[in-house]
């Protein structure tokens, strides 16, 4: 592995649990590849724009007639080149209203394009980010992987498909939840996170070498 790419989406700055796990991912990575390049995407700090009437010609057919479309052109390419250079990609995603942060999904909505990300085809849509991997980091106040509470959950679905349907199938999510169950669940949770990404770190940089 060469270069690592970490989006983080949290809106509650030092206070996010989930950029605590990205940050300490991140400090891992470092630490067993001192020459690794990481480049880190904070779009709950600087978020991306939500689309609009003026910006959606330029994500579905490259138009670009006025200052907002090429704005939002120039962040699209940017934003997809960063996709593209990276071995790893990691997203730090805590669940807002049962879903992904908007943020987020904004995020998602500039680097789908068709002909650039995937395509159409007589088959169907086909990914063409491939040969990446993904760690998606989720932060939950709630139970929802199991239990009675499970079928409220639109946050990793969509993520899967999302990431899927642009060729990057190889996804390891890794979900703090209970957050709001009291400190020692919270502490519990949280710990038992770190201590999953610490070994992912280290098998990706193994296989890497």
């Amino acid at each position: 592995m060469t270069k690592a790419l970490i989006i983080d989406s949290a809106a509650t700055g030092e206070a996010s649990v989930s950029r605590k796990l990205t940050g300490a991912l991140a400090n891992r990575l470092r630490e067993l590849d001192p020459e690794l390049e990481l480049v880190v995407r904070d779009i709950g700090a600087d978020p991306v724009p939500h689309l609009s009437a003026q910006s959606v010609p330029a994500i579905r057919a490259g138009v670009a007639e006025t200052d907002v479309a090429r704005r939002t052109l120039a962040l699209s390419d940017a934003l997809i080149a960063e996709l593209n250079q990276a071995d790893l990609i990691v997203i730090g995603a805590p669940m807002y209203n049962f879903g992904m942060a908007s943020t987020l999904k904004s995020w998602f909505d500039h680097v789908l394009r068709a002909g650039i990300t995937f395509r159409y085809s007589e088959a169907g849509p086909e990914g063409l980010v491939k040969g990446k991997k993904a760690i998606v980091v989720e932060t939950r106040a709630g139970l929802y992987s199991e239990g009675p509470a499970a079928f409220m959950d639109s946050q990793e679905p969509h993520l899967r498909t999302l990431l899927g349907f642009m060729g990057i199938d190889d996804i390891v999510f890794v979900r703090a939840e209970k957050l709001a169950f009291g400190p020692e669940a919270a502490d519990a949770a949280i710990a038992d996170a770190l201590a999953e990404l610490q070994g992912l770190a280290e098998r990706e940089l193994a296989l890497a070498a």
